[in-house]
């Protein structure tokens, strides 16, 4: 069973490379100013760095439980996604609208937001970033389909 709600008891798990480093930074003051712990795995800094040694991390962080969910941020996603996704216990979904943040959890139990960078405003990131954190996942017949996801 998927939890429906994250536990934001425990600490919002946020990386992102240099083309996310900016919005990283943003996020991660937004979601303390409303009281929520993070945990930041870096970039902490514009120098070009590979988003796998940011994205491994948090994934890890939230497979074992560390942190409620994470936040990835690079220029278009895909790269923290797809490293994501290779752990086990992490669903990773890109969004570049609300409504797919929010699906992302409905239908998917996803427990890491990929946001990109380089196509969205940080106003959006954090409308995003709060729907995320927020909607509970629904269950029932999506319940089936979630537990068929590992290999």
């Amino acid at each position: 069973m998927h939890d429906s709600l994250f536990d934001l008891n425990k600490p919002i798990a946020v990386g992102a490379d240099h083309a996310g480093f900016e919005y990283k930074q943003h996020l991660v003051q937004w979601l303390q100013q409303k009281g929520m712990q993070v945990k930041d795995y870096g970039t902490h800094s514009l120098d070009s760095v590979d988003y796998p040694d940011f994205a491994h991390p948090v994934a890890s962080a939230v497979e074992n439980g560390e942190a409620a969910a994470g936040i990835l941020v690079c220029g278009s996603a895909n790269g923290v996604a797809i490293t994501a996704n290779k752990h086990t216990g992490i669903r990773a979904a890109i969004a570049w609208q609300e409504e797919l943040a929010s699906l992302a959890r409905q239908h998917n139990a996803a427990n890491v937001l990929c946001i990109p960078a380089r196509f969205v405003s940080t106003e959006l990131a954090e409308k995003m970033t709060a729907l995320f954190l927020e909607t509970p996942f629904e269950g029932g017949r999506h319940e089936n389909r979630v537990n068929k996801i590992a290999c």
